[in-house]
This record gives structure tokens, sequence and C-alpha cells, in this order.
């Protein structure tokens, strides 16, 4: 079998791609866990500084493989019908808040360091949940987005819920959600559903990674701690949080290469972080 998602490395961007093009990156069985392996392997590296999320193919994924988890394909699954569904949204492991459907999507938000998905062609339904993972969506303009579990009479069970309304507001969430209606990258970026269109979403991701790579990496990570917390928690344990960090950072050796960098008119040289145990 073709390797499901595939990861390269270079400069601190990990490029990671789905890689089932012959079904537009649909999700079956081995591509969930496939995707949950890749996050995990990205997350353990301690190399990497931001990462690019796309997929090989026609588009970005297609959403649920539908024959194989109703027992029409070689990959029996996670859904009614399928084999796996214990597996996939049964009960968490390794002391993870998700389940594996929803790990999927949730690895990229839970990850330390900034995930860019370079959206082309299709995301439907679980497509678009994985995107919604991510923190920042570059989209092609005449890509086709879709919240489209209710057209197989099921909900958006893989974290995009809970993703949805912090984007679009929660009138808007419930209009996708309830009708499955389809829309371009163009108004995807207009509802705030996604950051920014680009004729070709993946090398303007890979550019714009390259660029956050280039930041030291404890403040990029302890940037994007805030302001996933942002909202969640009382003030005053965010501004104990922004203090702690913010102590953390300033005058560490990667904030003192990020001043000299800059006065001396050179690319900064960081250290990166030690590998979690």
């Amino acid at each position: 079998m073709t390797e499901r998602v595939t990861i390269d490395v270079a400069d601190g961007v990990a490029d990671v791609r789905m890689n089932r093009p012959d079904k537009m990156n649909a999700l079956d069985a081995a591509m969930f866990l496939a995707l949950v392996e890749a996050g995990d392997a990205v997350a353990a590296d301690p190399r990497i500084r931001a990462v690019v999320l796309s997929g090989e193919g026609r588009g970005f994924c297609a959403g649920l493989d539908v024959e194989a988890f109703m027992g029409g394909g070689d990959q029996g699954g996670g859904r009614p019908g399928g084999s796996g569904a214990g597996v996939l949204l049964g009960g968490r492991s390794d002391g993870r808040i998700a389940n594996v459907a929803q790990q999927v999507a949730y690895t990229w938000t839970a990850m330390e360091v900034p995930v860019i998905a370079a959206v082309h062609g299709v995301a439907l339904g679980g497509g678009i949940q994985i995107a919604l993972g991510a923190d920042i969506r570059i989209v092609a303009p005449d890509a086709t987005l879709s919240v489209l579990e209710i057209r197989w009479g099921l909900l958006p069970d893989m974290t995009g819920l809970q993703m949805l309304p912090r984007l679009v507001g929660l009138d808007v969430a419930k209009e996708l959600a309830f009708t499955g209606r389809m829309i371009s990258g163009t108004e995807a970026v207009a509802m705030g559903l996604a950051t920014r269109t680009a004729d070709d979403p993946r090398a303007s991701a890979l550019e714009l990674a390259h660029e956050i790579a280039a930041k030291n990496p404890a403040a990029i990570r302890g940037t994007k701690a805030l302001l996933n917390a942002a909202g969640t928690r009382p003030l005053a344990e965010s501004f104990l949080e922004e203090t702690r960090l913010m102590t953390e950072v300033m005058g560490s050796p990667n904030q003192i290469e990020a001043v000299m960098a800059y006065f001396e008119k050179r690319p900064p040289v960081f250290t990166d972080p030690s590998p979690t145990s």
C-alpha cells in the first residue's frame, strides 16, 4: 500500500501531505490512523518550527470514504456499517482528550508549532474539519469547502464544531453545519473560514512556513499557546501566563540572537528546543 501520509522536513518546515490521490485523499481507517501517526511524529521532532498540511492530487481531502465505511471497500471502518467504529470513535488512549477521529484534526491544533493548511480542490466533511485544526488556511479561489456530514445523516464529530464558531460566528457555523452548503475558497475567506486565497496554496503556505521558521521558535510557540487559549480562561490566568512566557523568552539566547541578527543585518541562527522525553 502507498504511504498514506508523507512527511518531508527542510529548514525547520515539515511538508506533510495526505497521499491517497486516487480517492482525493478520502478518509478510510488507514488514512485516519496515518494522520494521527504523522501528527505524533511531527510533534516529537524538535527540528520542526512550522508545518504545511496539504493533499496530493486533485484535492485537499474529500472527507469520509463512504464506500469503505459502509462496508463496500477493503478498509472497513469507523462509522455505521464498518468494523472499526470502536477504534475510531471509542475510548481515548495515551491520555488524549480526543478519540482517533477527533485527533486527526486536533493534533494540528494542539501542536506547539504553527500549522498551515494549503487547500485546493475539495475540502469536504472530515476534510474541512482537518483544515479547521490548522492555525492558518490558505485556499485556492476555486476550492470547494463544505461541512458535509449532514448529507449522510451524520454530524461533524472531528472537533470542527468547536473551531468553526470561533472563525465565522455561531449563526454562520450553524447554517453551514445544518445545510452542508458548498462554498468557494473566495467565499471562505470573505466569511473568515479561511485566511487568504492563493493560486498555488501549497507554494504560498511553504513560503509563509519558512518565514515563520526563521523566527525565535520559543516566541512562536508561546504566541500560539496564548492565542489558542484566548477567551477560554479568566483574564487573570491569561495575564499570568503571558508574564510567565515572556519571562522565559526575555534574555534567552534565542531572544538575544534575534536582536543581534537584526542589528548585524544577517539571518538569525536559533537553537531548537530539546526533544521531549
